[in-house]
């Protein structure tokens, strides 16, 4: 297995800071540059691929986690994330149910008259994604002096918000 962190001359570190990380990326890849003498569009790929992991969190802690060799284990969801899906999951299942109203509709009146719930849905679906984006950064603070068990822990809380932040997207595009 590649060393992500290695491979950018970076710390094993469940933190990271962006700026730096993105530092790290650029020099490398200047380095390794299929078109600089010495070069290899191999390495290079490798690069980007450690830049595109060590990015999101989620990917980070995972890749962190398969380097130290946890053995994986059943995380127990939150009962604040717990909350928060039951709040998701409902909105999400809306969001089909309106764009199929929506695809259905034929004339301009008929669309019209579903603009109202169509912009009621939207505001909640952004704030589903403004509390993801708190309880992510939350988690994401928790990691300063966090065990390998604890990162466990915030990388699964991290996947799950980051799928359903896509999930939200995806509905939000779907809308449109």
């Amino acid at each position: 297995m590649t060393d992500c962190f290695e491979l950018l001359g970076l710390p094993r570190r469940a933190l990271l800071d962006e700026s730096e990380l993105q530092a790290a990326w650029h020099q490398k890849s200047r380095e390794v540059h299929p078109d600089q003498p010495g070069g290899s569009a191999t390495l290079a790929a490798e690069i980007n691929t450690a830049y595109e992991t060590l990015l999101a969190p989620e990917k980070r802690l995972r890749h962190l986690l398969e380097l130290h060799a946890v053995p994986w284990r059943t995380i127990p969801i939150s009962a604040e994330i717990m909350t928060l899906f039951s709040q998701i999951g409902p909105q999400l299942q809306n969001a089909v149910v309106l764009t199929k109203k929506k695809q259905a509709a034929s004339s301009a009146i008929a669309k019209a008259l579903l603009a109202p719930e169509e912009l009621k849905l939207r505001e909640v679906l952004e704030d589903l994604t403004a509390q993801i984006e708190a309880r992510r950064a939350k988690v994401l603070a928790s990691l300063a002096d966090a065990s390998l068990d604890q990162i466990q822990v915030v990388q699964a809380t991290l996947a799950y918000l980051a799928k359903w932040q896509g999930q939200i997207r995806e509905s939000l595009l779907a809308l449109m």
